[in-house]
Formats: C-alpha cells, sequence, structure tokens
C-alpha cells in the first residue's frame, strides 16, 4: 500500500547543526570547516570520527553562495526526500499521506450529495480546506484559521480550478438537481517548511484514490437512490504538482526550503505545472522581485518536478490496485 519516492539523501540535520560522519582524520577537514563556518563552531571527537559543526544561520546565504550547499546537506535546487502512502484513511472516499523531509500533510476526501448552484446547475463542486493545527507547529495557535491556513486554501483552489485537473461537469448527476461534492480536507501534521507542494501532491493522490458510488434517479419518487457496491473513480484529467522556491539576497535561489529557511528568505515563490508543461499557476505573495532569467530557471526545475511525481504516484496506484 506504501511506496517511496527518493530524491535525495540528506544528512543528518537539527536544527542549526550539521552532523556527518567521516572516515579520514579530522584534522585535514578542520581548515575546510573553519572557510566554510568561518563564524561557526567545530567540535572534533577523534575516537568516533564524528565531526559537529554549528553555525549561525543568518549568515545562510552566503554558505549557499559559496559551497552550493545548504545546512542539511542538499544542494540549492535539491529536494528533501518524498514519500506517499494512499489509503491512509478507511473512512474517506479517497486519502493520501505525503511526507518531505518533516514536513508531513495528509489529505482526506469525503463525498456528498448536494443541489448545484444557481450560477452551475450542470456543475459539481471541490471544496478544499488547509488546517494548520497547533500539534504541527508551536508558531500556529488554536481557535479559527489563521492568515497563512486561509492563504493555503485559497491556494489549492485556485489550483484546483486554474489546472482543471477535475471537470466539474463530470460530478454532476442530474442537472438542477443533484450534484456530488468533494470536501478536501488537508491537514497538516508536522511543519517543517514548504506546505504548499505537500499539500498539491496530497490533493492530487487523495483524488486519484477517490471512489464514488452508482446514484442513480428514481423516476416514481424522484429520490436518489445510492448503490455502495459499485464504484467507479475519478477522471483526472490533469495532473498539477508545485515547486516552491525561497529567495535570498536577490540572487540566491533555494527549492523546498525548510521552515528555518523559509523565515530567514526575502521572497517566496511556487510554480504549479501539469504534465504538458503548461502553467497552472505562480504565486508569490510579495517579497523581493525575481528577474526573467531566475523565474524561467524556477519554472524548468518545476516542470522536472511535475515529471518525478506523477511517476511516484502512479507507481503507488498502480501498487495498490496489484494488491487489491
Amino acid at each position: 500500500m506504501a511506496a517511496g519516492f527518493k530524491t535525495a539523501e540528506p544528512l543528518e540535520y537539527h536544527r542549526s547543526f550539521l552532523v556527518c560522519e567521516i572516515n579520514k582524520n579530522p584534522f585535514s577537514i578542520e581548515a575546510l570547516c573553519h572557510r566554510v563556518f568561518s563564524d561557526g563552531q567545530i567540535d572534533f571527537n577523534t575516537r568516533s570520527s564524528l565531526i559537529t559543526v554549528s553555525f549561525n544561520l543568518k549568515t545562510a546565504p552566503l554558505f549557499f553562495q559559496k559551497e552550493n550547499c545548504r545546512p542539511d546537506g542538499r544542494e540549492l535546487f535539491e529536494f528533501r526526500t518524498t514519500t506517499l502512502n494512499i489509503g491512509s484513511i478507511s473512512t474517506a472516499d479517497g486519502s493520501a499521506l505525503v511526507k518531505m523531509g518533516n514536513t508531513t500533510i495528509i489529505c482526506g476526501i469525503k463525498a456528498e450529495l448536494a443541489n448545484p448552484t444557481v450560477e452551475a446547475p450542470g456543475k459539481g463542486y471541490i471544496v478544499p480546506n488547509v488546517d494548520l493545527p497547533p500539534l504541527c507547529s508551536s508558531r500556529f495557535r488554536p481557535g479559527p484559521p489563521g492568515e497563512q491556513a486561509q492563504a493555503a486554501s485559497q491556494f489549492i483552489a485556485d489550483v484546483i480550478e486554474s489546472s482543471e485537473m477535475i471537470k466539474a461537469e463530470e460530478l454532476c448527476i442530474d442537472r438542477g438537481k443533484l450534484c456530488w461534492v468533494l470536501y478536501c480536507d488537508i491537514m497538516c501534521l508536522d511543519y517543517d517548511g514548504n506546505i504548499l507542494d505537500a499539500c498539491v501532491i496530497a490533493l492530487l493522490a487523495a483524488l486519484k484514490n477517490t471512489q464514488l458510488p452508482e446514484v442513480t434517479i428514481n423516476k416514481e419518487t424522484s429520490t436518489p437512490e445510492v448503490n455502495l457496491e459499485k464504484r467507479r473513480r475519478l477522471h483526472i484529467h490533469r495532473h498539477p504538482v508545485g515547486a516552491s522556491f525561497c529567495v535570498f539576497d536577490d540572487s540566491i535561489l533555494i527549492v523546498d526550503p525548510t521552515a528555518e529557511e523559509e523565515s530567514l528568505s526575502t521572497a517566496h515563490l511556487t510554480v504549479v505545472t501539469d504534465e504538458e508543461d503548461r502553467l497552472c499557476s505562480l504565486h508569490k505573495p510579495g517579497g523581493t522581485s525575481l528577474s526573467a532569467e531566475k523565474l524561467q530557471e524556477c519554472i524548468n526545475r518545476a516542470t522536472a518536478r511535475q515529471r518525478e511525481i506523477q511517476k511516484l504516484t502512479d507507481k503507488v496506484i498502480h501498487s495498490v490496485k496489484t494488491v487489491q
């Protein structure tokens, strides 16, 4: 039921510490470490060949530029390890759990029958909701949804509409009388940056996992009859995937930022593309400007990421069908 897609082998990373084991003489690397972490502290353990390096993350942009490397060992345009599991919630009509590094997102989809809207009598509709509860990070507080959660919900709604991943007409059962409503509840279980990418992947995988029961209209009573024994999968027309970037010093770009990297950056950018390399959405909530060359670089990396994630989702869906 589960499959994983590996994009990196990140070093063990805890807060501002980079821990790596080496087999070489630690003293031969001391000069290199002092050159890279000029304002940091280095701890050598000659017995275990363990080096612990701590440095001030406020100097991260300079470090990125010099070494093409980040505190967790990744290169600037390298994503964290991404794993995907579908069918995680047995009580939902479709579900998926995505883990990108420490960031963990779960999406559950519940389908309900409702009356179509007056503006679109021949269409069903999708209602996404992103929840960032206090359990995922100490930065969030109990109560109504915060600004970040509301912005994420609107972003997901825009991606659904602009990408045309599902035709709303296919959710209509009886024009003007009955349609499907898909409530997509997306919850963050562990927050370590870049939730938008994880939310899009979780939503896409959950929709591909969703099965709707057969519904017919009784001609005599004009009431809907639901057959839970016969189910059909949703037809996913497009497969949008996001790639988020952070900007440092107006010139340095990194992909898939952690929470710490997000807090230090001067701008955020999320690019969503589909399998036909169409640009579905470009989300940049303020911050410093970005040159056309840098923007094109982001779009190119986003298209490559889309193919990677689509390969992952297809592999997981296939493995589940094989088990069933």
